[in-house]
């Protein structure tokens, strides 16, 4: 069957699609051939019979693999078109342009073979549903995996013999160099550039922690060195917490050549798709390390150190003690071990003081519910194992005052230099600037412009270096007196006064006794009263001390029976969160000196079986309500309430001081609030003139009942009514006057 013979009406009434794929942006960039030739496939479809507009071209996965491992939206297209019936033919220049793993070829020839879709390459035209056909794509799918499989193998291969050699160009990081042979990797030539490198290592050693390594080039203001594959020259900026661990953690700084320390692996995501993945593979299963491969800043045994170190800051895993020395006054935090079930002891504290505490987060079921094994304070505990820290210490209290007055005097030098360096390097960029303005014909302006801002730039940046110079310079602590020497040298034979000197922080003391001690078990024994402490010294050896704990006779913890009276008093009338407001208003407190909350008060009467509040049994009948209650009911303000009860004018009942006010609301009381005042009463500033009393002895007669008074709550003439009563014959009656009644 000829190749025309092929193509049938059917197809030409359908689309033409043309795939477009490079593997690589760098073949996109440069193998333009290959494109070029992808593109002209239109101009076959065309020759094949079909229209130019039927013609569409799918070039969205230029500069994308097609090995499977990455998704290809432009084939996901194609595909779906294919399984739509919607082409005709599918042209590439091969078929590794349209897959490159069995899984993506064998998924479109089935899908062509269902839909009667053609696909089409330089070698002729294939119908996926005809034997033949499918046999030679299938054939040259497996052969185009096959090729790619070759391609890496061989490029792999090089590759690994080459690093097995020690060979291999990679990046390096900043402070090596490549030298002239191959393989050679030296020191950078940049003296400031290696200061900067040994800073960090140095200051490691004394400081433990990357972060306060980080922490301490901020704080001094020191740049850090930067550079990246594409330039040669080296960028000095901020330094960041990621550069100054990578510094650490890269074996290339220890004079060691390393290979393979990632490896990559495929696996299925959720939605079933292939991805793969970058791991990091133990040191032991490196493929290439070389040992002593050229010279570095430190040596393989330190490089291990700090290893261990940095894995000891990071959060231990259980049963494990270290971590990052901390700011807290705990002095075993991190390396306290619980000496009943071997679990590393969690750090509390306690009181207005925060005194320390250690507990193991290990639980036993005891009477139904889980309690610590073992839970102790840390006063103690931490004055034993000082002690013991420094009786260890003692012998070598002389040398480290002298390393301490050494050590003072050469950490600002060491800061002066690196600043010193900046100026040197802000000279030379300058002096360069010039020497290349100067060499440029003065007439070419477009060019001499240029390069008069560069020196003047470089001019700028060396006023800024001498600057801060001059300011480090200036800030240069003096040097120390023979009375100063002789102080810290009195002071390294006591060394108890340094350990407890205020200017000593906590984190200090626990970095020092972290440089002796592993980690120390407790075990407690309380019936004895005993703490048993077993501290494992750096090298192996241990040591055991029995530590007294105070013999506590507590006192049981009871409220106080007059709040549990009136707990009772008040359950029967308010819910739990009124009684708590009721009890703090009188300054009551519960057992352990807390205020009350509702949940405290429904805790103390759930332990005294008091019955809680229930509305339904208190729903307001008329007789007895709240101020908001009697308000509705009487149609007053709640504000005029409160006056009137406050005055005297209305009787209301408390069950303790602090409590809602309750209202027992009658016929007689309502009888005391009128839309108009009743023959005989009048207002309360008459009342005054004709009683001749002032208006709280009124209001003292009405409430002890000798005086009879109404409410008036309409009209405009709102307000108390006084009924004034009937003459009487004595003549000393406060109520009768010489012109008669009034």
């Amino acid at each position: 069957m000829s190749e025309l013979s092929k193509i049938t009406a059917d197809h030409l009434r359908r689309y033409a699609l043309v795939y477009v794929r490079q593997s690589s942006t760098t073949q996109v960039e440069h193998n333009r051939e290959s494109t070029a030739r992808q593109y002209q496939l239109v101009d076959r479809a065309t020759a094949l019979g079909w229209r130019s507009d039927q013609v569409t071209v799918i070039d969205e996965d230029l500069g994308i693999s097609g090995s499977g491992l990455v998704e290809r939206s432009g084939f996901a297209r194609m595909t779906a078109e294919v399984a739509l019936g919607h082409v005709g033919i599918v042209l590439g220049v091969e078929v590794s342009r349209l897959a490159r793993n069995n899984a993506d070829w064998y998924r479109l020839l089935d899908l062509c073979g269902v839909t009667h879709t053609l696909i089409g390459d330089a070698d002729g035209i294939y119908h996926p549903g005809l034997f033949n056909d499918r046999l030679v794509l299938g054939l040259k799918g497996t052969m185009s995996e096959a090729e790619l499989h070759v391609l890496r193998a061989r490029l792999l291969g090089g590759i690994r013999n080459k690093a097995a050699r020690g060979e291999l160009h990679r990046g390096l990081p900043v402070g090596l160099v490549r030298g002239e042979t191959d393989g050679e990797v030296l020191l950078h030539p940049d003296e400031s550039v290696r200061a900067a490198i040994r800073a960090v290592f140095e200051r490691f050693a004394e400081m433990g922690s990357a972060r306060r390594v980080w922490l301490w080039f901020r704080s001094q203001g020191l740049r850090f060195p930067l550079h990246s594959g594409t330039r040669t020259e080296v960028r000095w900026v901020v330094p960041t917490y990621t550069k100054i661990h990578a510094v650490l953690a890269n074996p290339f700084y220890a004079g060691v050549y390393v290979y393979g320390r990632t490896q990559c692996s495929c696996y299925l995501d959720e939605a079933g798709r292939l991805r793969k993945r970058l791991r990091k593979r133990p040191r032991t299963e490196w493929p290439v390390f070389i040992r002593d491969h050229h010279a570095g800043y430190i040596d393989w045994d330190t490089f291990e150190a700090n290893q261990k170190r940095l894995a000891h800051n990071i959060r231990p895993q259980p049963h494990q003690s270290g971590g990052a020395v901390r700011e807290g006054a705990a002095l075993l935090q991190g390396i306290a071990v619980c000496g009943h079930c071997g679990r590393r002891l969690a750090v509390h504290y306690t009181g207005r003081s925060s005194a320390p505490g250690y507990h193991c987060a290990g639980k036993n079921i005891v009477n139904g519910r889980g309690e610590y094994c073992l839970n102790i304070g840390g006063v103690q505990i931490d004055a034993a194992v000082a002690e013991a820290f420094l009786a260890a210490l003692a012998p070598a209290g002389l040398d480290a005052s002298l390393q301490a007055i050494d050590q003072f005097e050469a950490d600002h030098e060491t800061m002066l230099a690196q600043f010193r360096r900046d100026v040197e390097r802000a000279r030379y960029n300058a002096q360069r600037a010039e020497r290349r303005y100067r060499a440029v014909d003065p007439e070419n302006r477009l060019v001499a412009r240029g390069l008069e801002a560069e020196w003047e730039g470089a001019l700028q940046e060396l006023k800024t270096a001498e600057a801060e110079l001059a300011n480090r310079e200036s800030a240069r602590p003096r040097p120390l007196t023979r009375e100063e020497r002789e102080s810290i040298l009195a002071l390294g034979k006591d060394l108890k006064r340094v350990w407890s000197a205020p200017t000593t922080s906590d984190r200090d003391r626990k970095e020092l006794l972290r440089t002796l001690l592993d980690d120390v078990t407790l075990k407690v024994a309380r019936a004895q009263s005993n703490a048993h402490l077993t501290l494992r010294w750096r090298g192996g050896l241990l040591s055991e001390i029995d530590v007294p704990l105070p013999r506590s006779h507590p006192s049981p913890i009871r409220t106080a029976d007059d709040t549990v009276d009136l707990l009772r008093r008040l359950a029967t009338h308010y819910p739990d969160t009124v009684i708590a407001g009721i009890l703090n208003r009188q300054g009551r407190r519960t057992a352990t000196g807390l205020s009350f909350t509702a949940n405290r008060v429904a805790s103390l009467r759930t332990h005294w079986e008091i019955p809680c509040f229930d509305p339904n049994k208190h729903v307001p009948d008329g007789e007895c309500m709240t101020i908001e209650q009697a308000a509705r009911t009487l149609g007053l303000a709640p504000s005029t309430l409160h006056r009137w009860l406050n005055d005297g004018f209305i009787a209301g009942e408390q069950i303790t001081p602090g409590a809602p006010w309750r209202i027992r609301v009658n016929d007689e009381l309502r009888s005391r609030f009128v839309d108009s005042a009743p023959e005989g009463y009048v207002k309360m500033f008459k009342a005054m003139k004709l009683l001749g009393v002032s208006r709280q002895t009124i209001l003292q007669r009405v409430k002890r009942g000798e005086l009879k008074a109404v409410h008036v709550y309409r009209g405009r003439a709102k307000g108390l009514r006084i009924q004034i009563p009937a003459i009487t014959s004595d003549l000393f009656d406060p109520l009768k006057t010489p012109g008669g009644v009034v």
